[in-house]
C-alpha cells in the first residue's frame, strides 16, 4: 500500500507515528548537544508528555454511523411530464392573386388587424375590365334580340321557336358576362376572415401572375399547440381519462419560462401513430384574447396529474442488485430483511412504489449500506413526515 492511501485510511495512526519520528529526532539531537542529565530530564519529560496524550484519548472511538428507520407514506403526488411543441394560429392561410396584372394598391401594412372582407391588394384589371366591357354589352344586344323577337312573334311574323332560340342566346351572353364580371371581382383581394397581416411579397407596381402569393394570413384568437407524445404515454393518458379521480391539468410554458395565463380548453388526438417515431400527434386548444401568442412559436407542453393515496418513499432507502431495486425492512426482532420492489414514478428525490411495500412496513431510511441480512440493528425511528419534510413531491 502507497504511503498516502496509507495516511488517508488511518489517521490517527499516521499522527502518532509522526510524533514518535519527531520526538526521536529532538532525543537525538539533545543527546548531542547536551549533558547526559539534560538529556534525562527532556526524555522524562517526553514520556509525561506521551502518556498524558494517550490518557486523554483512552475513551475515543468512531461513533458507529446511524441507522434511522420510517416508514412508506400513503399521499397526494403531482406529476409532471413535459413535451416540446410548436404553436399555430387556428387559421393560417397565404393570399393569393388570383389574377394577373400590376399590383395598383395595397390597403394594409404588415402585422395590421384586418376584418373580414376588408380589401387587401387591388391589382390593376387591364384585360378584365375590356373584356367585362364587351361580355355586358353582348348581353344587352342579346336582351334586345329577344325582345324583338318576343315582338314579332306577336304579330305572326316568327315562329315561337325563333323566339326561344333568342331567349337561349340571351342567357348564354349573361352568363358569360356575369363569369366576366366575377373574374374582375378577383381583382380585389380580400381578408377571407378576422386576423393578423403577416409579411408583404410582393411591392407596389409588381406584375402579378395568378396563384402568386402576396401575404399570409393568420387567425390568432384560438391557437392550437401540437406535441407529440411516446406510446407509453399515451397509453396512460388514455387509461387516466378514463378513469374518475384522476385529475391532468395541461399547462403552456413560453420560451421565457413563464406559464401562458389562459387554461387549455380543449385536447385531441390524431388518428394514428408515426411508425418511424413511435409518437402520436397530440393538440391542445388555448384561447389568445391578448394576442400574446403568434403563428410559429415554441415551448413546452406541460402536463400535470395527481396520483391519488400514492404510497412514496425516499430514493436514499433503497439499493440496486442486478438491475432490480430492494428496501431494507425491519421486522418485530428488529432484523432488516432486503425486499423487493417496483418503481411507478421516479420523481426528484422520491419513488413512487408500485409494488412491494405496504404502509406499515419500517424500513432502513439512512445507513442502508451499514446493515446486514438478518443482523439485528439498532436504530432511530422517525415519521414520515419528519423524513420527508425535505424531499420534493412535484417533477417536470
Amino acid at each position: 500500500m502507497s504511503p498516502v492511501r496509507f495516511a488517508t485510511r488511518r489517521p490517527v495512526l499516521t499522527l502518532l507515528l509522526s510524533v514518535t519520528l519527531i520526538l526521536s529526532i529532538s532525543l537525538a539531537a539533545v543527546s548531542v548537544t547536551a549533558s547526559s542529565q539534560q538529556v534525562k530530564e527532556y526524555k522524562d519529560s517526553l514520556v509525561d508528555w506521551y502518556q498524558s496524550f494517550f490518557r486523554g484519548h483512552e475513551g475515543h472511538h468512531i461513533e458507529p454511523p446511524a441507522i434511522v428507520a420510517t416508514r412508506p407514506k400513503a399521499m397526494d403526488v403531482t406529476i409532471s411530464q413535459r413535451f416540446v411543441c410548436q404553436i399555430h394560429s387556428k387559421q393560417h392561410i397565404d393570399v393569393c392573386a388570383l389574377d394577373s396584372g400590376y399590383l395598383e394598391a395595397i390597403s394594409v401594412k404588415e402585422g395590421q388587424a384586418v376584418k373580414k372582407g376588408d380589401v387587401m391588394f387591388q391589382i390593376l384589371p387591364v384585360l378584365y375590365s375590356t373584356k367585362a366591357a364587351a361580355e355586358v354589352a353582348e348581353a344587352k344586344l342579346a336582351q334586345l334580340e329577344f325582345e324583338f323577337n318576343q315582338k314579332l312573334a306577336s304579330d305572326k311574323v316568327v315562329s315561337p321557336n325563333q323566339v326561344r332560340l333568342s331567349e337561349a342566346k340571351r342567357d348564354k351572353a349573361k352568363a358569360k358576362a356575369e363569369m366576366v364580371s366575377a373574374e374582375l371581382s378577383f381583382t380585389k383581394v380580400v381578408a377571407p376572415f378576422d386576423g393578423i397581416v403577416d409579411r408583404q411579397q410582393k411591392q407596389l407596381g409588381s406584375l402579378i401572375h395568378e396563384g402568386e402569393i402576396l401575404t399570409t394570413l393568420s387567425d390568432n384568437s384560438l391557437m392550437w399547440v401540437y406535441f407529440n407524445v411516446p406510446e407509453k404515454q399515451y397509453l396512460e393518458f388514455v387509461a387516466n381519462s378514463k378513469q374518475h379521480g384522476v385529475d391532468q391539468k395541461f399547462e403552456l410554458k413560453l420560451a421565457n419560462h413563464e406559464i401562458f395565463p389562459q387554461p387549455c380548453s380543449n385536447v385531441t388526438v390524431e388518428g394514428q401513430f408515426n411508425n418511424q417515431t413511435g409518437n402520436i400527434a397530440f393538440r391542445a386548444d388555448f384561447a389568445n384574447p391578448d394576442g400574446v401568442l403568434r403563428h410559429g412559436q415554441t415551448g413546452t407542453i406541460l402536463i400535470h396529474r395527481t396520483l391519488k393515496d400514492a404510497l412514496i418513499i425516499p430514493q436514499r432507502a433503497t439499493f440496486e442488485l442486478l438491475d432490480k431495486r430492494y428496501v431494507w425492512v425491519v421486522d418485530e426482532d428488529d432484523e432488516p430483511h432486503q425486499k423487493l420492489i417496483t418503481v411507478k414514478r421516479e420523481l426528484e428525490d422520491i419513488f413512487v412504489i408500485n409494488s412491494g411495500l405496504e404502509v406499515t412496513d419500517k424500513i432502513i431510511f439512512e445507513g442502508v449500506r451499514e446493515v446486514e441480512e438478518g443482523k439485528k440493528v439498532e436504530y432511530e425511528f422517525r415519521s414520515p413526515d419528519e423524513v420527508l419534510k425535505d424531499q420534493k413531491f412535484h417533477a417536470e
